[in-house]
């Protein structure tokens, strides 16, 4: 009888459903015109997927919803069925704005020479797109509910989690990706991380101070 009412389909906000969708497809924008065409990747599952357009040419509009939807399985008993629905809605915005990207050419092809400039520039398109939708109760990526899962069967921190499958994918990135760019990366890494916690801490205009943080 639990499950049956754990599996209940949640009831999701229309505005946070919209913010959800619209912020994860800035977040694709800026992972198909900054961090794919610079070699400055990023950690856990963005990473990953772009560690796998790279060796096996499969589309990230592809890999990253195949990637998140299994990390939302095993973590949706944990996180609660609201949190997976707006994670869901974000998945099918970021997956929707990649293959439309994928159309065009890249804006800013010599990207690729200002790797500085990328880590940066990527940063905000990342931490903004992952803020946004972490405030209303969501995550753009499967990274959160994998992390939230493996602490409630280890007890290891969820920040610690983070870390290790961030620098676990930036060494695997060093298959394709020089030392001097994985540095970079790791700036966009950190820069990415302090925008997300710092959309979550600023109050909007008549709002009641009630964080909705995974």
């Amino acid at each position: 009888m639990n499950l049956r009412k754990s599996m209940k389909f949640p009831k999701l906000k229309l505005t946070s459903c919209l913010v959800a969708f619209f912020a994860s497809a800035f977040q694709a924008f800026g992972m198909y015109h900054i961090h794919s065409r610079s070699g400055v990747t990023e950690g856990g599952i963005f990473g990953l997927i772009l560690l796998l357009d790279h060796w096996f040419h499969l589309s990230p509009a592809v890999s990253s919803f195949l990637l998140n939807a299994l990390c939302y399985g095993l973590g949706w008993r944990t996180l609660g069925m609201t949190f997976i629905g707006y994670s869901l809605v974000a998945s099918c915005g970021y997956s929707a704005a990649y293959a439309l990207c994928e159309q065009f050419p890249p804006l800013w092809p010599q990207i690729a020479q200002m790797p500085l400039t990328a880590a940066i520039v990527g940063a905000l398109f990342i931490g903004i797109g992952a803020g946004l939708v972490v405030r209303i109760g969501g995550a753009t990526s499967g990274d959160d509910a994998l992390a939230m899962s493996i602490r409630a069967l280890t007890g290891v921190p969820v920040d610690r989690v983070y870390l290790a499958s961030d620098i676990t994918v930036l060494l695997l990135s060093l298959s394709y990706i020089p030392l001097k760019r994985i540095g970079y990366s790791f700036l966009t890494v950190i820069l990415s991380g302090w925008i997300i916690g710092w959309i979550q801490k600023i109050q909007l205009p008549g709002e009641s101070r009630k964080s909705e943080t995974i």
